[in-house]
């Protein structure tokens, strides 16, 4: 296992799951707007992700595979899965309960999570209905969740990285053919979520299978590894939950706004979701499996060594997608999203807000490398503590924002806390002497940042140029959008070279490091 190869698959199979996701997108786009049917599927389709990533995810992720990991180091792998199959049926009991009470109890769960929709708002009954509907995705996403963690602890990234595919082919294949046959597109979309869980699930048991790891279906019970588990995972659940809690005061906020908020919110944050995913979660991915096994071989110099090639790949990367996003996000959203019922209202709304998450772009991915370095020392309770920190600063800066610029007050409230859980992350690391920047990242980066700024130069002087074409008809503005792109990955690969900011020679040396 190397880092610069796992990062390279999942980053790549993320890549295509992005590109269907945008032709995802922009077909919901064309086929039910931002409008009151576009906010309550996108509410019934967050919330169970909500709890995916605090029951699954998140909570189980990260305090399961540096379990699994270190004991396929020192037990072997047939140990390993038997201990996975005792989670398996734990978790599988509290899934299950959660269904039932969620199901029963999602009138006031709505009125909880998404209060705007209260009263007479039409969105209320519609988004009742539908997350009725997608719930059932929590218990199949989080198996999936728990084998694919396995997958991965085991150097086999691939199935895991490809499984969100089959969502995006889904829900795009019942616009395509079954936008009109339910009462709202809603309802189509709805039905596609709850289908693509089943669809994922069987497709890495399947992978699970093949690599002789799908774990065996057992009573559940409470063994000693299993209460260790419970142990690291209540802070890692509190963790997430303080995560979600973050994430979902967006949701909460933009509910109380205007009609649409909701979706320009999302649209926008679609975008943002492509570098973030395709760096982001691939780095935080393969990273959090081979730190586990560096630290528990007590590697520490190849765990350092790994931490800042995390760090560089990722500022390499996604520091320029900010910069580039911040300045073109009008004709992106102008040609992925505008078209049909999304109007030109809706794409300034979009662009704007979209602008303001672009700031945070490195912040996310920040955290994800950061993350893995409490996560691979069964450290589970600082982060905690640390997006504790960054709620509040989140709800401060709404309380000042959101009356002043609506939903891009929650965008720009979003970035200021990311920016500040990633600083405490990596004081917090530095400190206990799990980070120590080594002399190339630090010569390098503000390179990377230099060559950026340069690009981002070009793209805006290239954009007023083009403008007669960004505002013509579709090939136009879909041929200008992408000269803009592929003007603005040459001048940045020309200055990292010519700044020395990056060397095609790094890149073969990490494919060879082990």
């Amino acid at each position: 296992m190397n880092l610069a190869r796992a990062i390279a698959t999942v980053g790549g199979y993320t890549m295509i799951s992005r590109v269907t996701g945008f032709v995802r997108d922009m077909l919901i786009a064309a086929v039910v707007g931002a409008g009151p049917i576009a906010d309550a599927f996108f509410v019934a389709f967050q919330i169970p992700n909500f709890f995916r990533r605090l029951t699954g995810e998140g909570a189980l992720t990260v305090a399961f595979v540096p379990m699994f990991a270190g004991m396929v180091e020192t037990k072997g792998q047939q140990a390993a899965v038997a201990f996975a199959g005792q989670v398996q049926s734990v978790l599988l009991v509290v899934l299950l309960a959660l269904l039932a009470v969620a199901e029963f109890a999602m009138p006031g769960v709505i009125l909880l999570l998404a209060p705007g929709f209260g009263g007479d708002d039409p969105r209320y009954d519609l988004a009742v209905e539908l997350t009725r509907i997608t719930f059932p995705y929590l218990p199949l996403i989080s198996l999936v969740a728990l084998w694919g963690g396995m997958l991965n602890s085991l150097g086999k990234f691939w199935a895991m990285a490809a499984a969100p595919i089959l969502l995006n082919l889904i829900l795009i294949a019942a616009l395509a053919t079954a936008a009109g046959l339910l009462e709202t597109p809603g309802h189509v979309l709805a039905w596609g979520v709850a289908i693509a869980g089943v669809a994922q699930a069987l497709f890495v048991a399947l992978a699970c299978r093949r690599e002789g790891a799908l774990p065996p279906l057992l009573r559940p019970r409470l063994t000693p590894e299993v209460r260790r588990l419970l142990v690291l995972i209540a802070p890692a659940a509190l963790g997430a939950g303080v995560v979600q809690v973050n994430a979902f005061i967006g949701i909460l906020l933009a509910s109380l706004l205007p009609a649409g908020s909701v979706s320009y919110l999302y649209y926008a944050d679609r975008v943002v979701q492509l570098p973030l995913g395709v760096v982001g979660v691939a780095i935080g991915t393969a990273l959090l499996p081979m730190l586990s096994r560096q630290v528990r071989a007590e590697e520490t110099g190849a765990a350092l060594w790994t931490q800042n090639r995390a760090l560089e790949i990722g500022l390499l990367l996604t520091v320029p997608a900010a910069f580039a996003i911040s300045v073109i996000a009008d004709p992106l959203v102008t040609v992925l999203f505008q078209r049909g019922a999304f109007s030109a209202t809706d794409g300034y709304e979009t662009a704007i807000t979209l602008a303001a998450y672009a700031a945070g772009l490195p912040a996310f991915v920040l955290i994800k490398v950061f993350q893995p370095g409490f996560f691979a020392r069964q450290d589970t309770a600082t982060p905690v503590k640390v997006a504790a920190a960054a709620v509040v600063a989140n709800l401060a800066c709404n309380a000042v924002l959101l009356p002043m610029f609506d939903q891009v007050g929650i965008a720009l409230s979003t970035v200021i806390s990311s920016w500040l859980n990633a600083a405490l992350l990596a004081t917090l690391l530095y400190r206990r002497g799990h980070l120590a920047l080594d002399r190339r990242l630090l010569v390098r980066a503000p390179k990377i940042v230099l060559s950026a700024a340069l690009m981002a130069g070009a793209l805006w002087f290239l954009a007023e140029g083009l403008a007669p074409w960004l505002a013509g008809g579709t090939a136009q503005r879909v041929g200008a959008l992408a000269g803009l792109v592929l003007a603005g990955l040459a001048v940045y690969a020309a200055a990292c070279l010519i700044l020395k900011a990056a060397h095609p020679r790094d890149f073969a040396a990490m494919r060879r490091a082990g």
